[in-house]
């Protein structure tokens, strides 16, 4: 049994023991159309791939990003770049972002206008997929050329730091030192994906953008835009929660403040209140959260409250799996909630993909 096989099923045996026997036929069910779901979903994203291993979003656009994506997705189903059912589309991903690293270690397209403009979201999802990758390669010389990719790829992201400790669309030099958070959230779980898979990451540089993200914090816990503005959603909070969870640090009072916005401001898929903007992202890193939170998380980090107050990942993924189930399409496909700012079926497929394999626990960054 490799690891990944057992991961998976020690995922499903403490599933199991949380939910109890009570609820376990109802869960046997969904399971069954869940994962039903989730092979239409690879199945068609796996179509979408272009020969040379890369994917695209709405007019040809994002290649890096929407490439990195979909191949988290790939990975999370449990296949690796030896083995699987999407090993050769895995292997032509990482090959396509490896044949696109520049010497200064960006990984980016050249080719598309919107890239230039925006290339470090690429980055960040380029070194969160290619550390993925990195961890489980065992043929030496792929590990070499990856080992080396990463390290350039980190140092990159070091230098493109803005004064603050954030980053922006491009670099602090390319971009006036601009920075706002969902770059920065992106660079950091990149940078903690290649720290679990061992490349070294300074943290001072950690350090910094948790501290940028805490400067751009409101009051009443919601983390903006940028330092000083709101954000338009609840997403980027969520996302910050998530990154410090990864760097494992869970009972700060920072992180209890962003977790309580959340709770508040963020509303249920499916809940009869229609779709939000951007709440394809928002779940991406929602979901995460109350997955690492688990059954007894909240409780500990607020012992006092109230049982039916309480975030638990069974209760969470009973509502929110239902509707993906729901309101996926014929094709395979998810429709994105925010019609003026589609990125197009490639990426709302691939997160929605990643939120319903988080039970598998293939990967480092996602597990508990």
């Amino acid at each position: 049994m490799d690891r990944r096989t057992f991961l998976a099923g020690a995922a499903s045996t403490v599933a199991l023991q949380l939910l109890g026997s009570g609820r376990l036929r109802a869960d046997e069910i969904l399971d069954a159309d869940v994962r039903k779901a989730i092979d239409k979903g690879l199945d068609w994203l796996a179509g979408q791939q272009f020969k040379d291993g890369h994917w695209e979003g709405q007019g040809g656009q994002w290649s890096p990003p929407m490439t990195a994506i979909a191949g988290m997705s790939l990975l999370m189903e449990g296949s690796t770049m030896r083995e699987g059912k999407f090993a050769d589309r895995i292997r032509r991903a990482v090959d396509w972002l490896v044949d696109r690293v520049r010497p200064n270690g960006l990984i980016a397209d050249p080719r598309s206008q919107i890239e230039a403009q925006r290339y470090m979201y690429g980055h960040g999802f380029g070194m969160l997929f290619l550390a993925s990758v990195y961890g489980e390669e065992e043929d030496g010389d792929r590990r070499k050329k990856l080992e080396d990719v990463l390290t350039r790829a980190v140092d990159f992201c070091g230098k493109a730091q803005n004064s603050k400790g954030g980053w922006g669309y491009v670099s602090a030099a390319d971009g006036n030192d601009f920075a706002e958070g969902s770059v920065t959230v992106t660079q950091m779980q990149g940078l903690r994906a290649a720290r679990n898979a061992g490349i070294p990451v300074p943290k001072s540089v950690i350090d910094k953008a948790r501290d940028y993200l805490e400067k751009c914090t409101f009051p009443d816990g919601q983390v903006g835009y940028y330092i000083g503005r709101r954000a338009i959603t609840p997403g980027l909070t969520s996302a910050g929660v998530a990154c410090m969870f990864n760097a494992g640090e869970y009972s700060s009072p920072v992180v209890k403040k962003w977790l309580n916005y959340c709770q508040s401001a963020i509303t249920p898929l499916g809940s009869g209140g229609g779709r939000a903007g951007h709440d394809e992202y928002t779940h991406y890193y929602y979901a995460q959260c109350i997955y690492i939170l688990g059954e007894e998380g909240y409780a500990k980090l607020y012992p006092d409250s109230k049982i039916s107050e309480r975030l638990t990942w069974s209760k969470y993924r009973a509502e929110t799996f239902q509707h993906m189930v729901k309101s996926q399409n014929a094709d395979g496909t998810w429709n994105s909630g925010t019609a003026w700012f589609n990125i197009g079926p490639v990426y709302v497929t691939a997160v929605y993909l990643a939120i319903l394999q988080l039970d598998k626990g293939t990967l480092p960054i996602y597990q508990r």
